[in-house]
């Protein structure tokens, strides 16, 4: 059960960024759905982020859409950016989005060496990744070329075109949990002794080259992650120190909105540091662009070992987001699975009736509820 309806007016105010207006400070976090056949969203998915632009999210940031690339993923029924038909689709969940009173992003996902050795996606296309190398350090898979990594830089570029062209109000690049961008940024899975052997890179590389495609008024975040998909322990940056070099090379390339993945959206990041700030707490104070929070919202446990959402969880108050919000820590926060099992998820805080709340079960998720 629900602990009870903290003020959460202040969540409910506008974020106004140069690139960016939001009426109010809830995020749909990503979550991959698999409801597409072929890459093209349909009605049914329109419907699916109208219901939770219409439950009070202010911004709708989808599941993880495939840049264009023969290597980019595991399944076909992942959204894609290209092509006429993908198009089509992706302006009906945008207009179902604004109507509703919502903005709207795409994530643009490469997988990486996240897309395993198994996929039915492409089979005859060896997964592809810095070096070779999988998330638990084992060979996998294939390292690229300098030039097919240049290739990718163009192909993100590419993608962000498409999403400026069909409407999207602006988009994020998933550079977190292994994934491509990410691998490049991890020392344990980047061990070239080319250009790109430089961990901050490629990002920055797949960064200003969206920047220059999209212009200055086209919003672009960044998700990144010290977790890995199953290594829960990886970190990217040490120390706060370390942290500020790897933000300040991402906002100087072009990012103005940062999105740093956690599990706890309340755990400190760095517990030695004097300061105990939460990961997007230190990177809101170390950045100075707006930050979203993400982890574990709304809900009294945190995903397992099993993976996001395999287990139940009961709902928890925003006692600890307001707390957290008020001590200037974040400027957005994400909701996840919370939002899964109940589209009304911020209505019904906001009106006092979190009692009402339905709690999560994992049988709900990627189905249209």
């Amino acid at each position: 059960m629900s602990t009870g309806s903290p003020d959460i007016s202040g969540l409910l105010t506008p974020l106004e960024t140069p690139s960016l207006t939001l009426p109010n400070r809830f995020a749909m976090a990503p979550m991959t759905r698999m409801f597409s056949p072929d890459g093209v969203p349909g009605a049914d998915v329109a419907e699916y982020y109208r219901r939770r632009a219409a439950g009070g999210v202010g911004l709708i940031i989808t599941e993880g859409a495939f840049i264009p690339d023969d290597a980019v993923g595991a399944s076909r029924r992942v959204p894609h950016l290209w092509g006429s038909d993908a198009a089509d689709g992706w302006r009906g969940v945008i207009d179902a989005v604004h109507e509703s009173g919502s903005k709207i992003v795409p994530q643009l996902w490469h997988m990486g060496v996240g897309r395993g050795a198994q996929y039915k996606y492409r089979p005859e296309i060896e997964t592809v990744g810095p070096s070779g190398i999988g998330l638990d350090g084992a060979p996998l898979g294939r390292a690229l070329s300098t030039g097919e990594v240049d290739g990718l830089v163009a192909a993100y570029a590419d993608a962000a075109v498409f999403a400026k062209e069909v409407g999207f109000d602006g988009l994020e690049l998933h550079g977190a949990h292994g994934y491509l961008l990410d691998s490049f940024l991890w020392s344990e899975t980047n061990r070239r002794d080319d250009a790109y052997g430089d961990l901050l890179a490629f990002p920055t590389r797949v960064i200003a080259a969206v920047r220059a495609a999209v212009g200055d008024d086209f919003a672009i975040i960044y998700r990144f992650s010290q977790w890995k998909s199953e290594r829960y322990e990886a970190r990217v940056a040490d120390t706060p120190d370390e942290l500020a070099t790897i933000l300040t090379a991402l906002v100087d390339a072009g990012v103005d909105i940062l999105h740093p993945s956690t599990r706890r959206f309340f755990t400190p990041a760095f517990p030695d540091a004097d300061e105990h700030r939460t990961l997007a707490g230190w990177t809101r104070k170390l950045s100075g662009v707006p930050t979203i929070a993400v982890g574990s919202v709304g809900l009294d446990r945190v995903f397992t070992d099993g993976g996001v959402g395999s287990v139940a969880a009961g709902s928890a108050g925003l006692e600890r987001v307001v707390e957290l919000f008020d001590d200037e820590e974040f400027d957005v926060i994400a909701i996840g699975r919370a939002l899964l099992s109940d589209a009304e998820f911020v209505t019904k805080h906001a009106g006092g009736r979190s009692d009402e709340i339905t709690a999560y079960d994992p049988a709900v998720r990627g189905v249209l509820a």
